[in-house]
């Protein structure tokens, strides 16, 4: 006895020193190995049993559940019975013992402990586990501690954590599905027995639910007025004792629901019961009590009854996720809907005293946010199934819900409730797309709530309507989509608009389009307060509140071209007629708007407030640009009718919109308003193309600057764009005109001389023999090269989709800048970031171009980058130069990819060398490297190889196609498959999540198309090898996420000789396993059903994982020298 005293005091001092802040690293470390060497030891237990029983120190008690909990999950299997017996008996009697004064993280986690035994014993060696939990249930001193122990044996048990053989997880199942209508009965009583105990009937009865406003929905809603009666009586007010019970059975509840289906082991009395509870939460008066009698317990309880609404909800959404359900339990729902939709009708309720708002704003906050999860579970999972009933009143749930939303406290509910209608009008949507007949009827039905809805999103955005919380919103700080708080609410916002849109495109123009005009009246009213001062224009606005209205005006504006742009796909295909007047209007106005900011030049204009007024001003200048370009689609619609009508209507409001455009294409313009500008401009050039776009002067004045040399250049983005405007312009065929009518003899000499222009000083860098390289700092060198091949590059990108002769034109005007870049290429070899630049631009050229580049000059800059890439060059660029050198070799790969996938047998003499150039010089450097850098280039590139090449590998004689089975195809080059399958199966040892997945996705892909596994190499002398590979993967579990993938690949492998795999591969693969005994092995053999459809298979493979794991488990718990029968 003096000797366990003496550890427990040692224990505990030794706890309080690890614990002390004054500990060192290093003597935590040699505590933390004591321990872990004292938990070890034979007979540990004993000792922790005492100290259980002797000790108050939290820190003690913690270390010996530890123990106890490592002796019981890994060391179970070697415990003599005897033991197993003790420990089965003390600790529950422990629990019992000192439940009521333990902290109550040490007692839930004794409950564990107990649980983790009955995880392993029950029912053959500890029969009475569940038994007694519902002993402890059902007498009232130990309710809540039998609650407890209830749900920590629903979350250990019914999806066990730990690992355990399948046939045990499945058998733990059965066994607490055969209790849960016990359980849920109890749970249901205990429930029940609160609420009537403490129910007072009121003295005056509630008003009957068909009596009262004329408004009230009750009446539909609610069918039965017994259960409306019984919603409508007084909550009781809980004593904390019956409260925290509650909320332990919800709890509990919740858990439950998670994992059982839905049956009629879910009586109408128990969901009734948990409709009860909800109402804690929406119940304001018992809040109200608690913040007047002023006490701080008082306060608590208040909150402790929203907590019960919150745990009651969690139950409710918890059935309501689940998208099977069983036709006897329907009507379970539809009264679930029912009882919730009366909830919602409380809270949204409004009288006199209290508004809505103000009530929502009262509630706990996450009873707001499980309603509002309700709400969504009930659209997207259940809609589509209550919609038919005809007792459901859709259209006042939608009413509630309206009201729901726009009076929510926060930004996030209110967020949160337009997703919900957002999947209502997808849901609408396709309703209506896959039933056409109906539409009118749809629509006719959800009309009157479509608009107000439209109208009240739209008040919303603006500032007009909605200032105090508008302004509330963060427009600086970027989220994870690179967008603002402000951007997101806007986009949200006008996506709900787009919807309504797109099922009532009338009204939606109707009601958005007058407010528009409104706020346009406004700006296009400024020029009369334009007056000029001596450094230029001013704006003569400066009282305050003048200054406020025309910033909340200007917001609005701003806010509102973004809605009409985002309507833009609404008037075009085929409503292109029907709705052309709407949208004429629509593009009138913005160009419009766009020439009058051009003119008098808002955006360098100044005014009273320049740090609100002056942004605004730039913003709506901005926003009519880019609602403008969004209508490019339309306008080249209107292009390709007018031709046939040879209407001026068109040609104006494309000439006006570049007088528009030009003044703004200057280094003097704000780098917003010349972005959207340039980016308008490439929308005319590359979606409108208009045949006199390039006569008209203000493009041509575009040209003139940008072929100056002596103009200041735009900023690089802009600079890009406007030469992609110009190039297409001259590259792009014109719609609806002949081939001969097209002009390509005086296009391609104004494209050469644009070209020519833009691409002087690097032409100038080409070494001569003269002037082998000019003198030029490397910095100033650097500079030309990238702002000519940025543009260039883009160039090439932007035609690499378009017809030959667009193509050839570009290649004819830009060859000389291609072969200075391939004469400049070894110069700049060891600068990274230039190699990088020209390879990016080689790239492109090699995807848009590489036809009109001829086989020759092709092979020419093949044979240089593989000269120039020798073993030592790679090595320095990805070893020693970091992302950037990394990214070289990756753009030289993805030229290779692109040469390996020609057709035809142009570049196939170059097939060796390159899979030597893989192989031979890349694999080596980056295979036991663990960065992911370059790999999975290298490997799209393999793939592409054999992909593209597979009769590189592969003689197929016409012989071989027609007796399929009988002769084998012929291989060649045998070493270099085998030495790429290879490298394939190392990639599968190594760490990389992505790489695994993409090249197990290009091994099936290979399977699909080429029947690689059925390949004689491969079936007789890899298939297994990466079918134990892909095995090893599962048991370790080191890439779990591709289980599925990593299943059905075996199957696929194993398909093509699965006789091989059960009679030879299986049983080899078993005695080579570690760690498991030869009888375990056979069962894990016999376990393997030899299944040969794809989910039986894959469902065995996931067995004998999970046993073979399981079997070391248990095997590496046994003390050594147990003896194993």
């Amino acid at each position: 006895m003096a000797s366990e005293e003496a550890s427990l005091r040692a224990l505990e001092s030794l706890m309080t020193e690890f614990f002390h802040d004054c500990t060192t690293n290093e003597r935590k470390r040699e505590i933390e190995e004591l321990l872990d060497n004292f938990a070890q030891q034979i007979g540990a237990w004993r000792l922790c049993l005492y100290f259980l029983s002797s000790t108050r120190n939290d820190y003690v008690m913690m270390y010996s559940l530890t123990v106890f909990e490592n002796l019981i999950n890994k060391m179970w299997l070697g415990v003599p019975s005897q033991d197993k017996m003790e420990i089965r008996s003390c600790l529950p009697k422990l629990l019992l013992a000192h439940h009521k004064t333990l902290p109550y993280f040490i007692r839930n986690k004794l409950c564990k402990v107990i649980v983790d035994i009955g995880r392993q014993d029950w029912p053959m060696f500890y029969h009475d586990f569940f038994t007694n939990i519902l002993q402890l249930i059902q007498s009232p001193v130990t309710t809540p501690l039998g609650l407890i122990m209830l749900k920590t044996t629903s979350e250990e048990l019914a999806c066990p954590r730990e690992d355990l053989s399948v046939a045990r997880k499945e058998e733990l199942r059965k066994l607490l599905l055969d209790q849960v209508q016990t359980v849920l009965g109890l749970l249901t009583g205990i429930l029940e027995t609160v609420w009537d105990k403490h129910s007072v009937t009121a003295a005056t009865p509630p008003p009957s639910p068909t009596s009262g406003e004329s408004g009230d929905l009750l009446s539909n809603l609610l069918q039965s007025p017994s259960s409306a009666k019984l919603l409508n009586q007084p909550i009781p007010i809980l004593d904390a004792e019956s409260e925290y019970m509650c909320s332990l059975a919800l709890e509990c509840l919740a858990h439950l629901f998670s994992w059982i289906p839905l049956s009629a082991s879910i009586t109408p009395s128990l969901l009734t019961t948990i409709f009860h509870f909800a109402r804690f939460g929406c119940d304001i008066r018992a809040r109200k009590m608690a913040s007047v009698n002023g006490s701080s317990q008082n306060c608590v309880l208040g909150q402790e009854r929203g907590r019960l609404g919150v745990l009651a909800m969690s139950c409710i959404n918890e059935l309501m996720s689940k998208n099977c359900v069983p036709m006897e339990f329907e009507e379970y729902l539809l009264r679930m809907f029912q009882q919730t939709f009366y909830l919602l009708q409380k809270i949204t309720k409004d009288n006199n005293a209290h508004t809505v708002k103000s009530r929502l704003e009262e509630l706990d906050e996450s009873y707001v946010e499980k309603f509002t999860d309700f709400l969504r579970l009930f659209v997207s999972v259940h809609l589509r199934r209550i919609e038919s009933y005809s007792q459901f009143p859709v259209v006042e749930f939608l009413t509630l819900l309206f009201k729901y939303t726009f009076h929510q406290p926060t930004h996030e509910g209110y967020f949160s409730c337009l997703d919900i209608w957002t999947l209502f009008l997808d849901y609408l949507t396709s309703k209506i797309k896959s039933r056409l007949g109906d539409k009118e009827a749809v629509l006719n039905r959800y009309e009157d709530a479509l608009v107000l809805l439209l109208t009240e999103v739209l008040n919303r955005i603006q500032f007009r309507y909605n200032q105090a919380q508008l302004e509330e919103l963060d427009d600086e700080t970027l989220d994870d989509d690179q967008q603002t708080e402000w951007q997101r609410y806007l986009r949200q916002s006008l996506e709900v608009v787009a919807k309504v849109m797109e099922l009532l495109p009338t009204h939606a123009f109707s009601t958005l389009f007058p407010v528009l005009q409104d706020n346009l009246e406004v700006y296009l009213g400024l020029q009369q307060f334009i007056v000029t001062s001596g450094s230029g224009h001013r704006l003569n606005i400066t009282a305050e509140n003048d200054c406020r209205r025309l910033h909340c005006s200007l917001r609005d504006l701003s806010s509102l071209l973004q809605a009409v742009g985002r309507l833009a796909e609404y008037f075009i295909g085929d409503v292109f007629a029907a709705r052309f007047s709407d949208a004429l209007t629509v593009v009138e106005r913005l160009v419009k708007v766009t020439l009058y900011g051009s003119q008098i030049k808002l955006y360098n204009i100044e005014t009273a407030v320049p740090s609100v007024l002056k942004p605004d001003l730039i913003d709506v200048h901005a926003q009519s640009l880019a609602a403008l370009q969004a209508y490019s689609h339309w306008l080249a619609q209107y292009c390709s009718e007018a031709h046939r009508q040879n209407t001026q209507q068109f040609v104006t409001l494309v000439s006006t919109t570049m007088d528009a455009v030009t003044p703004l294409i200057s280094t003097k313009v704000q780098d917003k308003l010349l972005l959207s500008a340039c980016h308008l401009l490439v929308s005319l050039a590359t979606t409108v193309r208009p045949v006199f776009l390039i006569s008209i002067p203000a493009v041509q004045k575009v040209f003139n600057r940008i072929t100056d040399a002596s103009a200041q250049r735009l900023v690089d983005k802009a600079q890009v764009l406007v030469c992609r405007a110009l190039s297409n312009i001259l590259l792009l065929p014109w719609p609806n005109l002949p081939e001969n009518e097209q002009q390509w003899p005086v296009r391609s000499i104004n494209h050469a001389s644009l070209i020519s222009a833009l691409s002087r000083d690097y032409r100038d860098l080409k070494p001569s023999a003269a002037a082998p390289q000019r003198k030029m700092p490397l910095d100033d060198t650097k500079v030309i090269i990238h702002q000519t091949l940025s543009v260039l590059e883009d160039i090439v990108d932007s035609i690499s989709g378009e017809s030959t002769k667009s193509r050839q034109i570009c290649y004819q005007s830009l060859q000389e800048s291609v072969q200075v870049s391939l004469a400049l290429f070894p110069a700049f070899i060891h600068q990274s970031d230039v190699t990088d630049e020209m390879l990016s631009f080689f790239l492109t050229l090699f995807r848009g171009l590489r036809v009109q580049m001829g086989v020759p000059f092709t092979e020419q800059i093949i044979q240089t980058f593989l000269n120039m890439f020798t073993r030592e060059q790679l090595a320095e660029s990805i070893l020693h130069e970091g992302s950037t050198g990394c990214r070289v070799v990756e753009k030289f790969l993805k030229i290779l990819q692109v040469v390996v996938q020609e057709p035809g047998q142009v570049f196939k003499p170059f097939l060796p060398s390159i899979i030597s150039l893989c192989m031979e010089q890349v694999y080596p450097i980056i295979a036991e490297r663990p960065s992911p850098d370059v790999k999975a280039e290298l490997f799209e590139l393999l793939f592409r190889t054999l992909h593209h090449n597979w009769r590189y590998f592969f003689k197929s004689t016409v012989l071989a196609s027609v007796q399929r089975g009988i002769a084998e195809e012929q291989m060649e080059n045998e070493p270099q498959f085998s030495a790429i399958m290879q490298a394939f199966g190392q990639s599968f040892l190594q760490p990389d999540i992505h790489l695994f997945k993409q090249n197990l996705f290009y091994l099936e892909t290979l399977n699909t198309k080429q029947k690689l596994y059925h390949k004689k190499i491969f079936r007789t002398t890899m298939l297994f090898q990466f079918v134990n590979v892909l095995l090893q993967v599962l048991v370790h579990k080191s890439h779990d996420l591709l289980q599925e993938e990593i299943g059905i690949a075996i199957y696929n492998m194993a398909s093509v000789d699965f006789d091989g795999f059960f009679a030879a591969f299986l049983p080899e693969f078993l005695t080579s396993c570690d760690g498991v005994d030869a009888n375990q092995k056979n069962v894990l053999g016999r376990n393997f059903k030899m299944d040969r459809d794809l989910p039986s298979f894959t469902q065995n493979v996931h067995r004998l994982v999970n046993d073979l794991r399981y079997y070391r488990l248990c095997n590496d718990s046994l003390p050594p020298g147990t003896v194993k029968l």
